[in-house]
């Protein structure tokens, strides 16, 4: 199966490069002229130049395909210019997609994000059809990746053979960026987490999220969106288990939301307007953490094979690349 990916470089995509490579795909993986080809080491398959922003410059490579796998996002929590984000996510998923129809391709995958969803203060756990909106989206990341998943519905709904996998909070290793959410592990392994609030996430191996794109190929209905998830745990639990793995203190002073926004507005101020550096502490971080992020896989249990399983290992995993990749101290 020749299959075009986006996001090949990234830290999600990386793993599904290698999944789908592991199963004989031959693989054309968008790249641009500034990417760090470091994650591609060892994967093979042909680069092809060229940028989501441009739609021209891919739209060769789309000839001949069997599907599209798009993994790339603009995946920040801070950003000073916020239409480059509309236009990666929103823009490039539209083309993307009206490209590939265009191409003939016949299937594609599209990563969207469980930041999708909406979910709730008191921790009930959410799935697929819970109601959400745009009004229910916190900050540009969130509302960019709504706007582009309804693209992708729309395509669906419009025949084109769609499927939008949903992932919560993967984690494992090569998070070289890093995410958003592996800072929560650089940090805490550089000492640099004194305390925690209130809040909740669903952390997933990445090598089941890139499991599960190669099963949506074949397995996913057209329109239909899963959730792909592991571990309901609160922030205290996760640092909890990162404190087991490698012996440093978790904190155990817990600060209202109230103290965290306004470390958050003058970590904007200061480091973001005043510096032109990416803060510490975002606002719209804070209003995300104020709902837990708590979902079911159950739908892309029963559909894709998906799994479940534990996400101890691959929080060692990422805790011993990020030591052994030189953004924390060695473990001893």
């Amino acid at each position: 199966m020749r299959i075009f990916l986006t996001g090949a470089t990234g830290f999600v995509g990386h793993h599904v490069a290698r999944a789908l490579a592991a199963e004989g795909a031959d693989l054309r993986m968008l790249v641009r002229k500034s990417s760090n080809l470091a994650n591609l080491e060892g994967i093979p398959g042909n680069t092809e130049v060229g940028d989501l922003a441009k739609p021209e410059s891919y739209a060769p490579a789309l000839r001949g395909c069997d599907a599209v796998v798009h993994v790339a996002a603009d995946y920040r929590l801070w950003i000073r210019d916020p239409e480059a984000m509309y236009r990666a996510n929103v823009d490039g998923t539209r083309e993307l997609l009206r490209l590939a129809r265009e191409a003939g391709v016949p299937r594609a995958v599209y990563t969207s994000s469980v930041a999708t969803m909406n979910f709730r203060a008191d921790g009930i756990v959410i799935n697929e059809d819970t109601p959400v909106s745009l009004a229910d989206m916190v900050g540009h990341y969130k509302r960019s990746k709504f706007m582009a998943e309804r693209e992708a519905i729309a395509a669906a709904e419009d025949g084109q053979q769609v499927i939008i996998l949903n992932p919560t909070t993967p984690i494992g290793p090569n998070d070289r960026k890093p995410t958003p959410t592996g800072r929560i592990f650089v940090d805490f392994l550089n000492r640099k987490f004194p305390a925690y609030v209130d809040t909740g996430l669903n952390l997933v191996d990445v090598s089941e999220v890139a499991r599960a794109h190669v099963m949506a190929l074949t397995r996913g209905r057209p329109g239909s969106r899963y959730i792909l998830g592991g571990e309901n745990l609160t922030l205290k639990q996760i640092l909890d288990k990162m404190s087991a793995i490698t012996g440093i203190p978790s904190p155990t002073v817990k600060i209202p939301f109230a103290v965290a926004a306004t470390y958050a507005f003058f970590e904007e101020r200061i480091t973001g307007r005043m510096r032109g550096k990416e803060p510490r502490a975002t606002l719209e971080e804070v209003r995300m953490g104020r709902k837990k992020m708590f979902a079911s896989s159950a739908h892309a249990q029963q559909e894709l094979d998906f799994r479940i399983v534990p996400v101890y290992p691959a929080m060692r995993a990422a805790i011993e690349w990020f030591c052994a990749n030189g953004y924390a101290p060695p473990l001893k």
